[in-house]
């Protein structure tokens, strides 16, 4: 199975595999259906999740209901418990389940203008039928985006969303700064942002090194064929140095061991949320 995910990821270019994704999808839910593992995204629980990797592949990381790998069950269960991003109504401070992070004031019923980079599928129908968000995405070649645009050259106006989700996208920019002047640009103040990326905490420093040109080499170095760079820990100040507060959220640390095995979740998976 693990060479034939491989093998697929590598071979099918990536629109043509998130169409083909909504045939499989529950075929795959019903022949794993379990109890070992549980994505929080949907509940459903299976007996295994579903090998992912450009490169080197790892075991029960894919869920086989939403698609969802282990950053975006983390994202979810950030948002979900931390924010008041699925909430209809303001929850006020006497509440025993309010928010710490609340993205809309307390007099206001307006939706959240939300702008999604590069849309998951875990995500996508979820987002579009919140009624509480007013939900846009983007991407140059994504069948789930709504506008068609360069990252590097937005056709939004300044301040103007509450949320920007954009998610092992910089990775794939040459002008990873320029891509993130834009996000600050066109987020309002006090809005925030997501903007998790591949990183190797045990580096200092990005790395980056555009002669390796062979789609091999990158996958190997890289960990994929279509991807620049290596961040380090120093993404974060880069983000810094745009303008953006930076909370590195180390959000697995507030989660019992026990439930970050049954979500399948990434230990010491760092979370940017980045505040305008």
């Amino acid at each position: 199975m693990k060479k034939a995910f491989k093998f697929l990821l590598n071979t099918i270019p990536r629109p043509i595999l998130i169409r083909l994704s909504y045939i499989a999808r529950p075929i795959l839910a019903f022949l794993l259906r379990g109890n070992r593992f549980t994505d929080p995204i949907d509940g459903k629980s299976f007996r295994m999740f579903l090998p992912y990797g450009y490169g080197q592949q790892r075991n029960n990381v894919l869920s086989p209901s939403t698609l969802s790998l282990e950053r975006h069950r983390l994202l979810w269960l950030y948002l979900n418990k931390e924010t008041d991003f699925f909430q209809s109504k303001f929850i006020s401070d006497s509440s025993a389940n309010k928010p710490t992070i609340k993205l809309r004031d307390a007099e206001t019923s307006s939706a959240l203008k939300v702008l999604h980079f590069a849309p998951e599928q875990a995500f996508y129908k979820r987002f579009r039928n919140q009624s509480n968000l007013d939900y846009t995405t983007t991407d140059l070649f994504s069948p789930l985006a709504d506008v068609k645009a360069d990252i590097c050259n937005l056709p939004f106006e300044d301040n103007s969303y509450d949320v920007i989700l954009c998610n092992h996208v910089l990775e794939h920019i040459p002008d990873d700064t320029k891509a993130m002047q834009e996000l600050y640009r066109v987020l309002k103040p006090g809005g925030m942002g997501i903007f998790q990326i591949p990183q190797d905490l045990a580096r200092t420093k990005t790395f980056s090194d555009d002669s390796i040109t062979d789609e091999k080499e990158r996958a190997k170095i890289f960990g994929q064929y279509d991807h620049v760079r290596i961040y380090g820990r120093d993404y974060f100040d880069k983000l810094r140095a745009i303008g953006f507060e930076v909370i590195e959220e180390n959000y697995t640390a507030k989660i019992s061991p026990e439930l970050v095995e049954k979500y399948c979740l990434a230990k010491g998976e760092i979370i940017p949320v980045c505040f305008k």
